[in-house]
């Protein structure tokens, strides 16, 4: 297909505004799209088990489809900031993106992130103003408030003058006024894409394609995704793959795919201009530069933000390991790690000490990271992994640390809770406003200041509060925070968990396990209610006799435990405790089990 008759667009938004939403519209809308690909429930583009458990776009993905005689490559994004690696690269491969907002709360934190990245790439933005549909929808207020957002972020007058429509994705209807009566269909979206956003422009003769994207497939190998740059490139082409260390590497493109629809389709060409997938390549990196043979040259590096946060992982060496996963040696592990940093641009990787066993893995955040983990234990990987914590730096002699900026709604009431809880975390307050008795906070602080509140915050707010954070940039060291220590009760031997060793132990604080629970020496059972650690027989059976008393056992009442998620865990765990994850269990230990041991290490 003709360049100029190719679109290629990223939709970017905030979290839960729609983005998935309004692509499944328009890929059921295309002319292309055939019932072979519908699906009965749920969203086409949210394929990933992950995704679809949690409701968000981790991955980014591509899909195409056809409008009259134009093509449109479209990309989701990612909403939330942890990802954002996803979207600062996407941005090389588009000319222009829609940035979807929704039509009650506006523009959100991770609205400003995602729109700061695609006005920095020089792209042309087409505002929708999603969810009109909604009984609290107040379009006109979101518009005003969009363009505030374009004007505080530098916005060029080309790129504040955007063109607007109105959505309602999950009706799959769109418009240029905010009446849903109106609307029939996306027609208008397709027509305001092909209008808009400019076609891609070769850059020359020569092939040059900029690797964005990799996926493994067990038949094909390794696949690169990315854009045609300039030239073209057809199956068979001996082209040239220019590392990230300045050397080259010849190979034959032994398969070479366009999109359609939201599947890859081989095809014998393709020219500048394009979205498209190559095999036959292996060790390419996202970044790289697939070039011409004879005349290799390379695109510039895609820069991407560094990460802020760290993890130790490691391999599992609990009494239990081995027993609940396929992978559990070091190779293992070290081997899957090297892989994810081939699809994961803004994850780092370091061995620990120089240890083949323990790796310090960096990434944007506790949830881009709880990813990895998660997505590890799923493929039947055993490792355990240490406490988050953040990554300091040196400017001029001085000490800096990453800061965020917290934004949050919550009842008035809980207001003074949580500006003294952020208080004591270094936060400090820059906005509040209180609404029809709601409260809107903004704080800025230290990102260290953040581990582990998110599940103090829910708690003070009775779960109804609503808390986003967005990476600020690197400040001055704020000092040292005073943390609330917890304090963890922990198995006194190794055995199996008793009803009646159960109903001792909850008196001291919150349990994390019922009875028939395999437990062992120095694994964590529970959270005491004092910021000390206890030590609790939690195996301990009761001494049986022929003796009974009238109404023994009938007013025992065994609470239920707290069974934690992944990412609970991770913001639970201390300084000297280790989280172990197996594909069937969350177990907190104590890093070194034996209690004698642990009070050698303290002496």
């Amino acid at each position: 297909m003709d360049a100029k008759n190719i679109r290629n667009i990223a939709i970017i938004a905030h979290v839960d505004h729609g983005k998935t939403t309004l692509v499944d519209a328009l890929l059921r809308q295309s002319e292309a799209f055939t019932t072979k690909q519908e699906v009965s429930s749920g969203l086409l583009m949210d394929s990933n088990e992950l995704e679809k458990e949690r409701g968000i776009t981790i991955f980014s993905k591509n899909a195409a489809v056809k409008y009259k005689d134009f093509k449109i490559n479209i990309v989701d994004t990612p909403g939330h900031a942890d990802f954002g690696g996803e979207v600062e690269r996407i941005m090389f491969m588009v000319q222009g993106a829609l940035l979807l907002v929704d039509a009650r709360d506006g523009p959100m934190p991770q609205t400003k992130f995602v729109l700061k990245k695609a006005l920095e790439a020089g792209h042309r933005i087409i505002v929708v103003i999603n969810k009109i549909d909604v009984p609290s929808a107040r379009p006109e207020w979101v518009l005003e408030k969009t363009f505030d957002l374009f004007l505080e972020l530098g916005a060029t007058e080309q790129q504040a003058d955007f063109p607007v429509l109105y959505a309602s994705a999950i009706q799959g209807k769109a418009g240029f006024t905010p009446n849903l009566a109106e609307m029939q269909n996306v027609a208008s979206l397709f027509e305001t894409i092909v209008k808009e956003i400019p076609a891609p422009v070769s850059k020359g003769e020569s092939t040059q394609m900029l690797v964005v994207n990799l996926f493994y497939d067990s038949y094909k190998g390794q696949i690169a995704t990315g854009p045609l740059v300039s030239g073209s490139m057809f199956k068979g082409q001996q082209v040239m793959h220019m590392r990230r260390d300045g050397s080259k590497i010849p190979f034959k493109v032994t398969s070479l795919m366009i999109f359609s629809g939201m599947d890859r389709q081989e095809t014998e060409k393709a020219d500048a201009g394009d979205i498209v997938a190559l095999a036959g390549i292996e060790g390419v990196q996202i970044g790289e530069t697939i070039a011409d043979a004879l005349n290799p040259s390379a695109l510039p590096f895609v820069k991407i933000d560094e990460p802020t946060v760290q993890m130790m992982f490691a391999v599992n060496t609990s009494p239990f390991s081995g027993q609940e996963g396929e992978y559990s040696t070091a190779r293992y592990l070290k081997e899957r790690l090297e892989r994810e940093i081939l699809n994961d641009v803004a994850l780092k990787i370091e061995p620990l000490g120089g240890s083949d066993s323990m790796f310090i893995v960096s990434g944007r955040g506790e949830l881009h990271l709880a990813i990895l983990i998660e997505k590890m234990r799923r493929e039947g990987y055993e490792l355990q992994v240490g406490r988050p914590k953040v990554i300091f730096k040196e400017e001029q002699g001085k000490k800096i640390e990453p800061f965020e900026e917290v934004y949050i709604e919550c009842p008035e009431s809980f207001a003074g809770s949580v500006i003294e809880k952020l208080g004591g975390r270094k936060g400090i307050m820059e906005d509040m406003k209180t609404e029809k008795g709601v409260s809107f906070l903004r704080f800025s602080i230290p990102t260290r200041g953040l581990i582990g509140y998110r599940a103090e915050f829910l708690g003070d707010t009775k779960g109804e509060g609503i808390i986003n954070t967005l990476f600020k940039g690197y400040e001055p060291f704020a000092g040292e925070i005073k943390s609330t220590q917890h304090g963890s009760l922990i198995s006194y031997e190794s055995g199996e968990s008793n009803m009646y060793g159960l109903l001792n132990a909850q008196e001291r604080g919150q349990l994390f396990i019922g009875p028939g629970v395999k437990v062992y020496e120095g694994m964590v059972v529970g959270q005491n209610a004092k910021p000390v650690d206890l030590e609790v027989n939690v195996c301990k059976t009761k001494q049986l006799s022929n003796m009974r008393s009238k109404g023994e056992g009938v007013s025992e009442h065994f609470d239920t435990p707290l069974n934690m998620t992944l990412e609970e865990c991770v913001e639970y765990l201390g300084d000297d405790e280790l989280l172990e994850v197996t594909p069937k269990s969350l177990r907190i230990r104590k890093a070194i089990l034996s209690k004698v041991d642990r009070k050698k290490a303290k002496a």
